[in-house]
Parts: structure tokens; C-alpha cells; sequence
């Protein structure tokens, strides 16, 4: 009874090594009502980039999880290991909705329209009045 005792002990600190939990960002952010156009364009890019490297550690989780799983049948402590939180999925989907909202402030702020061109010189210039003639008075 108590070597199973440590045995369930120690597959409780393997499993909890086995990834990291799930930090999705917020999609409403407070400095959210203070972004210009620039500040909108540059998280927008972060976030594509962190989707990548998101992306890219789903991949390597799953190798690994196939690896655990196939070694797991030979050392079955191995499936202990495997990480079944799906971290990076649910952190693409908040970024993905983050995007979404960045979207919409920047469709909000007219962030990617030309302003209206300036009028041409010759329009904006008011014609001069010309002087009324005097009468001579008799």
C-alpha cells in the first residue's frame, strides 16, 4: 500500500511537469483606449509573430507526446509525461479574438485610410474683392 502511495505521488510530480498551463491574453486590454494607429499596427504584427511560435510548440508538443506514447508502452511511467492541456490552442484562439478586436479599433480610428487630400492652392485662396468705384460728389 505504500509503494503505491509514492508511486501515485511520483506520477503526480512527472504529470506536472508535463506542460505549462494556459496564459491566454485578455482580450479587452486598459491601455486599449489610449492605442493609436501605430500601436494597433505594431501589436497586431507581435501577435502574428507569437501565433507563429505558438504554432510551432503545438508541433513539437505533439511530436512529443507521440514519443511518450509510444515509449509509455515499453516504460508505461512515460505516459505520465504527455501534456493533454492543450496550451497553445487555447492561447492561438485568444490572440486570434484579441486580433479580431484590434480589428475593430483600428476600423474605428481609420487606421489604414488616406486622409482626404488638401484641397489645390487655387481653390483654398479667396479672390480678393475689388475695390468699389467712388462717385465724384457734386
Amino acid at each position: 500500500m505504500r509503494n503505491l502511495g509514492i508511486v501515485a505521488l511520483c506520477a503526480a510530480l512527472v504529470a506536472g511537469c508535463a506542460g505549462r498551463a494556459p496564459a491566454p491574453v485578455q482580450v479587452v486590454q486598459p491601455t486599449d483606449r489610449f492605442m493609436d494607429c501605430t500601436a494597433i499596427l505594431a501589436e497586431v504584427q507581435a501577435n502574428n509573430e507569437k501565433v507563429k511560435q505558438l504554432a510551432s510548440d503545438k508541433g513539437l508538443k505533439t511530436a512529443q507526446n507521440v514519443a511518450a506514447g509510444v515509449a509509455g508502452i515499453v516504460i508505461p511511467v512515460l505516459w505520465f509525461g504527455m501534456d493533454f492541456q492543450g496550451t497553445a490552442d487555447t492561447e492561438i484562439t485568444a490572440l486570434q479574438t484579441r486580433q479580431q478586436y484590434l480589428a475593430m479599433m483600428a476600423d474605428q480610428k481609420r487606421c489604414g485610410e488616406e486622409p482626404e487630400p488638401a484641397p489645390p492652392p487655387a481653390a483654398r485662396a479667396k479672390p480678393r474683392a475689388k475695390p468699389k468705384p467712388v462717385a465724384d460728389a457734386q
